[in-house]
């Protein structure tokens, strides 16, 4: 009896002086001992520690969406208002020195004061007109790579930087609408001008198909033809059964109408 009753108060304390936790996945925890942090992370799984003397700081290190709203400026001085969302994640093996150098509000504390000043010093580099065409996927990779170059060795990787919508002056935006529609009835007028000159050029050479055809009849038209022409004309018109006047110069048959005295009815001629 008296076994088991030591048993059960070494149960008591150790169930007193012992607590566990679980590290889920996509984050690590980080032991902290009388206020120090342990050099090495846990990964996922059951840990267990001493509640009195010990806790398990948890850090998420799976990718991290920040979405800030803040005013971008321009080359020219405008002000641009822009949503922005910033994706990271967390080395594992840089939480204990991040947590020792930083703490845990990490993201007020380095991310965006580096992604203000970074974007403030990218954007200013471009035209307002540029952060609202193709320019806009150039923009956001500079601001990455800058932020990247600061914040690698804490442990920070930066994804991307994505500008999710722009919010330019109506001034500015009427005037670069304006622009896009008369670039578009310039490539539409480029396009009739283009139409045409490919409808001239077919008739020009349709023309020049024509005349060298001409060419060719009337130089193919020598007398000794045209006399040949003339015998079959002679044949054809010979057997026929109609009365007919045939008046000929010898060379050309002309078929007159009885009928009608004078009148000229056909000229064969090929």
């Amino acid at each position: 009896m008296k076994n088991f009753l030591f048993l059960m108060m070494c149960l008591a304390l150790s169930a007193l002086t012992t607590s566990c936790t679980v590290v889920k996945q996509g984050e690590v925890g980080v032991k902290r001992t009388f206020g120090k942090y342990a050099d090495r992370p846990y990964t996922e799984g059951l840990r267990v520690f001493n509640p009195f003397t010990t806790t398990v700081v948890k850090v998420p290190v799976q990718t991290e969406n920040m979405e800030v709203s803040l005013n971008l400026p321009s080359k020219e001085g405008l002000n641009i208002r822009a949503d922005i969302s910033i994706l990271y994640n967390l080395k594992a093996n840089k939480a204990p020195d991040l947590l020792r150098e930083i703490g845990r509000n990490y993201e007020n504390n380095v991310i965006l004061p580096v992604f203000r000043s970074t974007v403030s010093d990218v954007t200013a580099r471009y035209f307002a007109k540029d952060m609202h065409t193709g320019e806009r996927a150039t923009i956001e990779v500079a601001i990455r790579d800058q932020m990247a170059g600061l914040l690698e060795e804490r442990g920070i990787l930066i994804e991307a930087v994505l500008i999710k919508s722009i919010q330019l002056p109506a001034n500015l935006a009427r005037a670069i609408e304006e622009k896009l529609e008369a670039e578009q009835r310039a490539l539409r007028m480029e396009f009739v001008l283009q139409e045409a000159q490919q409808e001239a050029q077919r008739r020009r050479i349709e023309a020049e198909g024509i005349r060298d055809a001409q060419n060719i009849i009337s130089q193919g038209l020598d007398p000794n033809v045209l006399q040949f022409k003339s015998i079959e004309a002679f044949l054809e018109l010979a057997k026929s059964p109609n009365t007919k006047v045939i008046i000929t110069d010898g060379d050309m048959p002309m078929l007159m109408d009885p009928q009608q005295p004078g009148a000229l009815q056909s000229t064969l001629k090929n």
